[in-house]
């Protein structure tokens, strides 16, 4: 098509499926400050003053998972009843396990360079030269606007806002260039004693127009903020937050396929995560080395075995180079095995709760985005 809308969306950290992310999160980083060769699989659910964690733990060490729980939740904003939930009086559910035996074996050896898929799924990993960071512009852009959104909370620039938001951005695309924005979203939860018009205008003025890059903005550009109304009442009061329940946010924003699981949770030895931050880091530094405008690799995993049944690389035509080449340059650049993507990236480092908000894609302050390899398949292509 020559003209076409497309639309991603981001939330906040105050979301209540963000909020889980993060916790679910927390707890991983929490293991692995002690073991970094714990297996963890967290899953946190939250509603109406009430923490739910559950999942399976392999690991020697020893985490105050109420401590992590409540300081994670407080971070973000709820440390009171104004938010509507709060991190210092809400209740807990402990429900972590042990790791099925059965499992524990299947993925495991004798010899560590051959360490096994956690499970069988598929991965993908995508980059494209939208972008400074490579990555698609409406959810690129979306990301930002949260993260203003949370900044002027936290430096109470705008007091009135509350932790629960939503962003979503509509371009406008002619042959394959951005040409204009068409709708921008953002919905925040806000205190009662701030009026409609004026929290509209604050948004519109402070968080969105700094954002957007003005050559965007024409007259078409339809700005909707809180286009429902008020919004007193947000966070887990409103809704019930899961962990896992944004993989889009965390991905791509729809622009680029998805896997079969969520990141938020699990340590490195779940392919669900650690392939997919290899796949992005094999597309991005391809189009990082000029060798094509758009990629997605799609890596495919089964249980115990330690490196991908298969893979794909879909350059979408954007080819400079013929993918046969392609797929030797990552041959020979790229080891695709459990054990060498988790050494590669460093991935048993505690990171995980800042890749929890905002993307776990398109921030340099993660390994899997360094485009360093790019020159040599540059110069090798």
């Amino acid at each position: 098509m020559e003209s076409y809308l497309f639309s991603s969306e981001s939330v906040s950290e105050g979301h209540p499926d963000k909020l889980a992310d993060q916790v679910s999160d927390a707890i991983l980083d929490a293991f692995l400050l002690q073991d970094p060769f714990a297996k963890v699989a967290c899953e946190c659910l939250i509603k109406s003053g009430v923490v739910i964690v559950a999942g399976e733990i392999n690991s020697f060490a020893k985490v105050d998972i109420e401590a992590i729980v409540r300081a994670t939740i407080k971070s973000c904003g709820y440390n009171s009843s104004t938010a509507g939930f709060d991190g210092n009086s809400c209740g807990i559910i402990n429900l972590l396990g042990l790791q099925s035996s059965n499992i524990s074996e299947g993925i495991r050896s004798s010899d560590f360079s051959l360490l096994g898929a956690g499970d069988q799924g598929i991965t993908f990993g995508y980059a494209c030269d939208e972008t400074t960071e490579l990555m698609p512009a409406p959810i690129s852009y979306s990301h930002k606007l949260m993260k203003r959104q949370a900044l002027l909370r936290k430096e109470s620039a705008l007091p009135f806002l509350l932790p629960d938001a939503k962003a979503q951005i509509t371009l406008e695309y002619h042959q394959n260039t951005i040409r204009q924005a068409r709708t921008i979203l953002v919905s925040t939860q806000h205190l009662p004693s701030v009026s409609l018009k004026d929290l509209r205008e604050a948004v519109i003025e402070d968080i969105i127009k700094p954002v957007i890059p003005a050559s965007w903005m024409t007259s078409k550009t339809q700005f909707l903020v809180n286009p429902a109304g008020e919004f007193h009442i947000g966070g887990p009061t409103a809704d019930c937050g899961l962990t896992g329940r944004k993989i889009i946010v965390d991905t791509y924003g729809g622009a680029a396929c998805h896997g079969g699981g969520a990141f938020s949770g699990k340590d490195p030895s779940k392919v669900d995560r650690s392939a997919a931050y290899m796949a992005r880091y094999i597309a991005k530094n391809l189009v990082a080395a000029g060798l094509v405008r758009k990629c997605e690799i799609q890596l495919a995993w089964a249980i115990g075995i330690s490196e991908p049944v298969s893979m794909k690389i879909n350059t979408y035509g954007t080819e400079k180079v013929p993918v046969s080449r392609l797929y030797q340059l990552v041959d020979e650049h790229f080891n695709i095995r459990v054990y060498e993507m988790i050494q590669q990236l460093n991935l048993l480092v505690p990171r995980y709760r800042q890749t929890a908000c905002y993307g776990h894609f398109g921030r340099d302050i993660f390994p899997w985005e360094d485009t360093t390899i790019s020159e040599r398949l540059r110069s090798e292509a």
